[in-house]
């Protein structure tokens, strides 16, 4: 099953689906101010891809980052764009990595702004090649000109078919298979960190990982998964409460960072689906906020980092009311909690300087 579904009059058909962003909606989104325009950035989560559904490549991506916020460097992340058609399959990802470098190097020219888009680079490999997966990465490290720095490795699994899991071969406790931990193993000792994408009721798992292998360098992605829409749609509560006992369990342990964001699409909060025009800055921050708060309260602001998302987010907002949202999320934190949210935890996680 593709996450990626057909729209239907530019909505898609359920939750947990990406769709092409409608512009004519995002248009209807009321122009804001620029809240701190001048508190430097990292985004530390975007996509970047070229599908039948979706063209989102680098001028797309800069036109958004150019409208107000101090943007200065991002990270990409892997999404299964431009992998290789040709030659063994375990070798087929590494296409995306020499995408994602190439559109560094067109970010390096300065025509897309002051941004360096893809200083980071974030592939896939398949860990559960195990040992094998010692040259998948060192393919990716080749390919990436200095910019690789580690593995997502999208696990997301639910029994309930309306979820909508990460990839067609997942299955419940995917991280713990004993292939999958010989990969992490080879991933940790080649100095590269895990991406670790699942939903809420599996961060167990994550925890588990964490544990095996303290020197591997772990961020979390997406506030930790929470789920809230088919079997969880009307259990706000309950989905907050089992979340929030998880991540304290994690929060545990020091190789342990989580990416703040990446909650359109799963946590179901705004029915982008059907609202007649985009949120406000003010209504995202609402929704938000008891996710973003609890994280940074259990990890700390040195283990936490911004993320957008793009272009997945865009299926509900704009980019300056995104970061405006997050922006108003920590209104109150100090000067150098705010360095380390949106720029300091990413630039030294994906060792950035």
């Amino acid at each position: 099953m593709s996450l990626f579904n057909t729209a239907v009059q530019g909505r898609p058909a359920r939750f947990g689906s990406i769709f092409a962003p409608d512009s004519t909606w995002l248009a209807l989104q009321p122009a804001e101010p620029v809240i701190e325009p001048d508190i430097p950035i990292v985004d530390a989560h975007h996509h970047l891809w070229d599908r039948p559904q979706s063209e989102y490549l680098i001028r797309q991506y800069a036109e958004d980052v150019a409208g107000g916020h101090a943007v200065v460097k991002t990270v990409y992340l892997e999404s299964g764009a431009m992998s290789r058609a040709h030659g063994p399959a375990s070798l087929r990802p590494v296409g995306e990595t020499e995408f994602a470098a190439g559109m560094a190097a067109m970010s390096e020219s300065g025509a897309y702004g002051p941004a360096k888009i893809c200083a980071g680079i974030v592939g896939f490999a398949d860990l559960r090649l195990g040992a094998a997966v010692e040259e998948v990465l060192a393919a990716h490290l080749e390919a990436g000109n200095g910019r690789f720095r580690g593995v997502r490795f999208a696990a997301g699994w639910d029994a309930s078919p309306e979820v909508g899991n990460s990839h067609d071969w997942c299955e419940s406790q995917m991280m713990l298979r004993d292939d999958v931990i010989s990969g992490l193993h080879v991933l940790s000792r080649m100095g590269l960190s895990l991406d670790a994408w699942v939903f809420h009721p599996q961060l167990g798992d994550v925890q588990a990982i964490a544990e095996a292998l303290p020197g591997l360098d772990i961020v979390v992605g997406h506030c930790g998964g929470p789920l809230g829409y088919g079997p969880y749609a009307g259990r706000e509560n309950e989905v907050f409460e089992v979340w929030r006992a998880s991540m304290a369990r994690l929060a545990k342990y020091p190789n342990v960072s989580v990416k703040l964001g990446g909650m359109m699409m799963r946590l179901a909060a705004f029915d982008y689906r059907t609202a007649p025009i985009p949120p406000s800055s003010e209504l995202l921050a609402s929704l938000w906020r008891p996710y973003v708060e609890t994280c940074v309260d259990l990890f700390g602001a040195q283990r936490c980092m911004f993320e957008s998302n793009f272009p997945v987010e865009k299926m509900g907002t704009g980019y300056n009311v995104f970061w405006n949202a997050m922006k108003r999320v920590v209104g109150a934190a100090s000067v150098d909690e705010k360095r380390a949210l949106f720029s300091g935890t990413a630039s030294r996680f994906y060792r950035l300087d």
